[in-house]
Formats: C-alpha cells, structure tokens, sequence
C-alpha cells in the first residue's frame, strides 16, 4: 500500500475558526490536525476572541495547535504560557504571516530577515521542551528574498521543533506568483527536522505531485484548498473521489453546523450574522455555479439566504 503523509489543515485568519474545525472534522474529517489562526499579544493583552477560539470546550473531537506569534522571547513566552493553561502540548510558532501590517512589524515573515531574534525563539523552545510542550514552526523561504532561511534554519535544526512547515513563496509575495519549488528543493535537503509543505495545493492529484516529488516529506498542510473543497484530505487518504452530488449534500450539512454555531455566538443581531456567513463563500465551491453564488452573495436578507443555500444541488 502507497504510503500517505500527515494532513494538516492551515490556519486562515477569519475562516478556519473553530465552527469551521470542528463542522468540517464531523463531515468531511481526513484531517490528522487543525492549526488555529495566529493568537498575538497586542495592546497590552490577548484579544477575548482570540481565547475563545482556543477553548478545549469550542474545539471538541479535534487534534488542535494553537498557533502564537512573536517576535521576542518575553511576548513569546506570555502567549506559550497562556496556551500552557488551558492544558495543550502542542504549540505552533508563525514565521509567516506575509500580510505587511504584519511583517512590516518584525513578526509572521518579517522575523525571517533577523536570525538572531529566530535563535532566540529557538532559545525559548528548548526551554519549554524540557517541561514536555512540543513545538512546530510555519515558515516561509524568506521575506524579501528566497534564500533568508538559510541563515535561520542552523537555530532550527538545532532546536527542540518537531516538524517545520514551509510555504515556498517569499513574504513580499504574499499569495501572489509562483511557488518557488527549487528553493523548497534545497530547504527539504537541509532540513533535519520532520518537513511538511504547504502552498497551492487543490487538488489530490496536487498533493500526489508533491509527495511524489519529496519522497521523505512529513506531511502537506492545505489552507484555500481545503476550505474550498471540504473532501480534498478524506479523498487523499482513501484513494477515492467524491461525487458533486454527496459533496453538495456535506458542504449543506457543514454549513448548518456553522450556522447554529454562529448563531449563538455572534452578537449584532442578524445582519452581522449574515455578513459572517456569506463570507464563507468567499472560498467554498469555486467551481459553483455562477448564477447561484451570485444570489447567494446579493440575498440581503438570513431567510433568503438560507433558502438559496438549502437549494444548492
């Protein structure tokens, strides 16, 4: 039987929440861990929206990483310690948000262009890991340019981290343009530590081509494509492909666990409700029909919303 690697399911700021995480485990699963969007301390605290996505009591049946982002050992520490308390082992370290409000501050991909501040993460890793808390780090080849892990990844290898992922486009980038894969080459060739890739990846055919390619990979971590297509992991896994009739009949089902869920815990009455949940659609089926996206996106009101969506076939 072929081997198959880890499926991780990327974090995607506002998306992949913990009604998405916990809607798409009951589903579709095929996930082997769901990575939180990035928790930072900012003003003085961590945002309360922040904690309750972390909640053990929010992300039931389900392998979770929180994922923190820092730029020095001393905030880094705050938001491992927080982590700590609410009783989790695992703990994943952002080295690359692209976004520039972001990186522009030093933090997410903008750390990659200062390997001193990476050691001294690396630093605080080891000395977690010896109280039992396992890290990861996601990354990417650099911010401005393709070879800047090359002086991180010596702090890397030797550490503590248990498994590095890597998007192989620069943080300048952000999502745009190719993914650099003969870089991602020389960093899987480097790399001591359990190595997963992560980037453009929407389809089992996508995932095969890689894995085919980095025969000692770890994993692949999806992002866009698994929230467009609910099945991507599940498929994998099984060596199946699913049919647009039962695909259609889950993204229903998941969409109804989402929405009793935001309905209980979104404030601002049924408009904001309804703002949350069309954004969904900013990725699901993109291969929907247009005519019915397009009524989707303009019903203006929850009732016609829902009925345009109990309608999808």
């Amino acid at each position: 039987m072929e081997k198959k690697v880890k499926i991780f399911a990327a974090p995607l700021q506002g998306f992949t929440e913990s009604a998405w995480r916990v809607a798409h485990n009951e589903v579709f699963g095929g996930v082997d861990a769901y990575f939180t969007p990035f928790i930072r301390y900012e003003k003085g605290g961590i945002r309360n929206k922040d904690k309750r996505e972390v909640l053990p009591e929010n992300n039931r049946d389900i392998r979770l990483i929180p994922q923190i982002m820092a730029s020095e050992p001393e905030e880094m520490k705050t938001l491992v310690d927080f982590i700590i308390s609410l009783g989790y082992k695992e703990i994943d370290l952002n080295m690359g948000c692209p976004f520039p409000l972001i990186a522009n501050r030093g933090k997410g991909s903008g750390i990659l262009q200062y390997p001193e501040k990476v050691t001294a993460l690396m630093d605080c890793v080891n000395a977690y890991s010896d109280d039992g808390i396992s890290f990861s780090v996601k990354m990417r080849l650099g911010q401005v340019s393709a070879d800047e892990w090359k002086d991180i990844l010596p702090a890397i290898n030797n550490s503590e981290v248990k498994m590095v992922t890597v998007h192989p486009r620069i943080g300048k980038q952000q999502y745009k343009g190719e993914v650099d894969m003969e870089a991602f080459a020389e960093f899987y060739n480097e790399c001591r530590k359990p190595l997963v890739y992560n980037g453009d990846l929407c389809s089992v055919a996508d995932i095969n081509r890689v894995v085919e390619k980095f025969p000692y990979l770890y994993g692949v971590m999806i992002g866009r494509g698994l929230f467009a297509d609910g099945s991507l992991a599940a498929c994998y896994k099984n060596g199946t492909e699913m049919e647009r009739d039962e695909l259609y009949f889950k993204v229903r089902r998941m969409h109804s666990i989402i929405y009793e869920r935001y309905s209980e815990t979104i404030e601002g009455g049924e408009a904001q409700l309804l703002l949350k949940m069309k954004s969904l659609w900013e990725y699901w089926l993109p291969e929907l029909d247009k005519k019915k996206r397009k009524a989707i996106h303009k019903a203006n009101k929850l009732s016609v919303y829902l009925k345009e969506v109990e309608e999808l076939r």
